[in-house]
């Protein structure tokens, strides 16, 4: 029997986070729980990257709010794979990806900080449907 996950350590997270480009930003709306994908960079500190458009639902939802940021890569043919989850407060930050920009985008620039990080993988499964 083999287990059913292996826990993956912070660098190893932190490697898998840099990795990829698209995850699900997991949030509360009116008490209610939301999870939106969205394209993200991880910077030096760890802390995850977003854009999102100034004044929408999500940037009102998240600015200031506890929220959960989740990576995850599974492979179709044997299931196998891994997750990754990032707990941090988001706020709403100076335009990283163009600074002291004359030209407004309508986009602004989100924060996730990393204040507790966990990941797992996720072992190889009988994935057939039936």
């Amino acid at each position: 029997m083999t287990p059913d996950h292996t826990t993956l350590d912070e660098r190893q997270c932190q490697r898998l986070l840099a990795a990829r480009s698209l995850g699900r930003v997991v949030y509360t709306v009116g008490a209610l729980p939301a999870v939106l994908p969205v394209r993200y960079r991880l910077a030096g500190d760890g802390s995850v990257l977003l854009r999102a458009a100034a004044g929408s639902e999500l940037v009102r939802a998240i600015s200031g709010a506890l929220v959960a940021f989740e990576v995850s890569e599974v492979d179709e043919a044997d299931g196998s794979g891994w997750t990754v989850t990032v707990l941090g407060r988001a706020d709403v930050v100076e335009d990283l990806a163009h600074p002291g920009s004359a030209e407004p985008t309508g986009l602004v620039s989100v924060r996730i900080r990393n204040e507790l990080v966990a990941g797992r993988t996720l072992p190889a499964a009988d994935v057939r449907v039936e």
